[in-house]
């Protein structure tokens, strides 16, 4: 992956400070346990006009024939999986079209990457991956009340991330970061994290 870009914490923009993104999207990815939820909903919050977009919704709306992500994947189950990229695509679109700042918070790995940014008609888009290592993550996993890991292992999670997942937008080694601090980072590192075209 490279050196993430991580601010120094004298540089961090207090709540107040936060400047609004105006209409455009926001994808915050990476993988399990990542802090995604929380940094995207904290993000959010901050923002004037802001819309989070939480990407597993719209699987948890399959409530029957649904197929689950494995490492194994079936192809029913890929299927399932671009049908929910394409969906928070097409809503984070919908907000950013009415004024909003979209924040959507996915796993979008490998070179569903590179898909998703295509599908995301709106610009700005701003690409935010949380990559806190292997270590950080068996930690905030075994503190969360929901299980993600089963068939996966968090290093085969995490080798999809830095060795499979195309190197666009904003890379954050949030290890050592509370969600506040991940936060001013993103935003103090927003032309890194702007994809063109």
């Amino acid at each position: 992956m490279g050196n993430p870009q991580v601010a120094p914490a004298n540089s961090f923009p207090q709540i107040g400070e936060w400047a609004p993104l105006g209409p455009s999207v926001v994808l915050v990815t990476g993988v399990m346990a990542a802090g995604k939820s929380t940094v995207a909903r904290l993000l959010a919050g901050g923002l004037p006009r802001a819309a989070y977009v939480p990407g597993d919704v719209f699987r948890r709306m399959l409530v029957s024939g649904r197929e689950e992500m494995l490492p194994d994947a079936s192809a029913g189950a890929r299927a399932q999986l671009e049908l929910r990229h394409r969906l928070s695509a097409l809503v984070a679109d919908e907000y950013a079209g009415d004024g909003w700042t979209a924040v959507v918070q996915d796993i979008v790995l490998g070179e569903d990457l590179r898909r998703y940014a295509r599908r995301v008609r709106t610009r700005p888009l701003y690409v935010v991956a949380l990559a806190p290592s292997p270590a950080a993550v068996g930690i905030r996993e075994a503190e969360r009340r929901k299980t993600g890991y089963g068939a996966w292992s968090i290093e085969a999670l995490d080798r999809a991330l830095r060795e499979e997942t195309p190197r666009i937008g904003l890379w954050l080694d949030t290890s050592a970061q509370s969600p506040a601090e991940t936060v001013a980072a993103i935003l103090t590192g927003l032309p890194a994290a702007r994809v063109d075209d």
